[in-house]
């Protein structure tokens, strides 16, 4: 993606917590051209409620979605009608890509893994839920305001749309 609020990517994680096999599940919603994670949940099931409030967390962060198009894998929560009409609602056109191939949606496969990595760093399993859910704002944040990107001449996501801003001003 060349501009930004134009496409996004989405995924769900498992975050693993507690010594008794219980999770919570991560759902994004990150910017494609900015790499910023624009909307995220976290819930203690999948059910299609969960990628539906990341979504609307990115409405609510962009101010829009209209024409925008959001690119996820085949899973059930996106392939829900309940989720495709929100998508409708929000002017969102939905995108997937091929069974069995997690490419195209890397971006999102590769912020997940980062946060276990840089999160969990080596342990199995946070203690709670609620450092869990801790943890996760805390690197949502960091990687937002000052995690340094390759792919964006190493800028954080924030810093990255707000030079872009800056040259559109200069530019109008």
């Amino acid at each position: 993606a060349t501009d930004i609020g134009t496409t996004y990517v989405g995924d769900i994680t498992y975050l693993p917590y507690g010594t008794e096999g219980k999770f919570l599940y991560l759902a994004t919603v990150i910017d494609l051209c900015s790499k910023r994670i624009v909307g995220w949940s976290i819930a203690d099931h999948m059910r299609t409620s969960l990628v539906e409030d990341a979504l609307h967390n990115a409405a609510n962060s962009r101010k829009t979605l209209e024409r925008a198009i959001f690119h996820s894998d085949h899973g059930r929560q996106y392939t829900s009608t309940v989720f495709q009409s929100t998508c409708r609602r929000l002017g969102v056109v939905q995108s997937m890509g091929r069974i069995g191939s997690s490419a195209d949606n890397a971006l999102a496969e590769s912020a997940n893994a980062a946060l276990k990595r840089e999160t969990l760093q080596g342990a199995k399993r946070w203690e709670s839920a609620d450092q869990c859910r801790r943890e996760v704002f805390r690197w949502v944040t960091r990687y937002n305001t000052r995690r340094r990107h390759s792919a964006l001449a190493y800028r954080a996501p924030v810093d990255f749309e707000a030079d872009c801003a800056s040259m559109i001003d200069i530019a109008v």
